[in-house]
């Protein structure tokens, strides 16, 4: 019964992160679309009609100017919210990696509009936003999910650690029970 209780706690755990990584996901989104709009369409909530923004001849551009703003918001939400329990390993690492990686999810983002709107030949507003913020970006934030957990928020520390900041030591613990993650 203690493994269940403890596999349950784990995906619990899981859970949370998830939701977590899902609203800082949708401050980035609230981030990067408009700027992304505006760019392309010179309209960032693309109601009503859309012109051409200075960049609509270079959507792909547009895409990786507004990502590596929205970077920024999400860089913050995910250390300082989603992943605060887990072991800070220096701002310059985790930036670096952070950075690196939500490159590789922007890659993911722009082949996917760079394939709409030159293979397929679709050139509208909602075609990009289906290709690069739907399609894209749901791939995307897949890998993101994964590769920030496994590379740049790596080690879990115990919940109260990171809430109190205090130090737990493992010989302290002479149970013997698998340690529990919240």
């Amino acid at each position: 019964m203690k493994i269940v209780t403890t596999l349950y706690r784990q995906v619990e755990h899981l859970v949370h992160e998830v939701a977590k990584f899902g609203l800082v996901g949708l401050l980035g989104m609230v981030v990067d679309l408009p700027i992304y709009n505006w760019l392309v369409f010179d309209n960032p909530l693309v109601f009503g009609a859309s012109g051409d923004g200075m960049l609509h001849d270079k959507p792909v551009t547009a895409k990786f100017i507004s990502v590596t703003i929205a970077t920024i918001a999400t860089y913050l939400g995910n250390r300082h919210w989603t992943w605060r329990h887990r072991e800070r390993t220096g701002l310059h690492r985790e930036y670096v990696l952070f950075f690196v990686l939500n490159g590789i999810g922007l890659l993911i983002a722009a082949g996917c509009l760079g394939f709409s709107r030159y293979v397929l030949d679709q050139h509208s507003w909602l075609a990009d936003n289906i290709a690069a913020n739907f399609v894209g970006l749901g791939l995307g934030t897949l890998f993101r999910f994964w590769s920030y957990r496994k590379f740049v928020f790596k080690e879990e520390i115990a919940l109260e650690e990171a809430e109190h900041g205090t130090e737990q030591h493992p010989a302290a613990d002479s149970t013997g029970d698998l340690p529990v993650i919240r």
